[in-house]
């Protein structure tokens, strides 16, 4: 069943196929697009329907956009999937995690090569035994980035969850035994860090085959803070940003001399 009532846009995001960019950063905050939106050339405000504000501009001469997921899965695969309807075919989730591995420090970039599929949205697109994996090309990207940006950066396996509060307080939850033992789990795989979309994103990357890869600020790691370490608390999101910018400034770059 087709829901825009004859409109060329897409139902969720509202944006039809000529306003978005083959290329798109997806931050979760809606406000953090304008943000984003000022490093591309002549950006506009395509639209603001739900948690998803799409702006689209140009780098190096190529149509990029930015569209917000809101929080979580179920709305993170909703943007993917229209966003793919409308042309694009290469993402990079831009947005924020708490550290898990101690050496993950606040102010530290996350770079997720896989992620942990503890959440909900992933189960109705693909069976529990395949793996949630980012594109290489974009992991890629991403590293050579933060090594050009000068930043710290972390490669390795994320969790993604359904529950912020069941991450923070699981001893207060019904079900609390289950969400610390496997916290316990993932911590001693050497999982790096706890966020909330890219799961969805790279399952549902793989199923409609485009291109994805995510970024994270760790805002802190409560591994650190249990085991008295330092654990400072950095909440600007501007150099995550930038590593995602001149990542997809790499893979433009790539992707055209792939073309000749």
């Amino acid at each position: 069943m087709i829901y825009s009532q004859g409109s060329e846009k897409q139902y969720h995001i509202n944006v039809a196929a000529s306003e978005v960019g083959k290329y798109v950063i997806m931050p979760g905050d809606p406000k953090r697009c304008a943000k984003i939106a000022k490093y591309l050339e002549n950006s506009k405000l395509v639209a603001d329907s739900r948690e998803y504000v799409t702006y689209t501009g140009y780098l190096d001469g190529v149509k990029v956009s930015v569209t917000s997921t809101g929080i979580g899965g179920p709305s993170a695969s909703i943007a993917l999937e229209e966003l793919v309807k409308c042309g694009a075919d290469t993402f990079i989730r831009v947005g924020t995690c708490g550290g898990m591995d101690v050496n993950v420090k606040g102010g530290d970039m996350v770079i997720a090569t896989g992620s942990i599929r503890m959440e909900g949205t992933t189960k109705e697109y693909a069976p529990i035994e395949f793996p949630a994996v980012a594109n290489l090309e974009v992991v890629n990207s991403l590293v050579k980035a933060s090594k050009n940006l000068n930043k710290t950066y972390h490669t390795g396996v994320v969790q993604s969850k359904d529950s912020f509060y069941g991450q923070h307080s699981p001893e207060k939850m019904p079900i609390g035994y289950d969400l610390i033992n496997k916290w316990d789990a993932w911590v001693k795989c050497g999982c790096l860090a706890s966020e909330m979309e890219s799961a969805a994103l790279f399952i549902v990357g793989s199923y409609l085959r485009v291109r994805v890869g995510a970024i994270f600020l760790t805002i802190a790691n409560q591994e650190r803070e249990k085991l008295g370490l330092e654990n400072i608390q950095v909440h600007d999101t501007e150099g995550a940003i930038r590593v995602a910018v001149e990542a997809i400034r790499n893979l433009i770059n790539e992707d055209k001399l792939k073309e000749k």
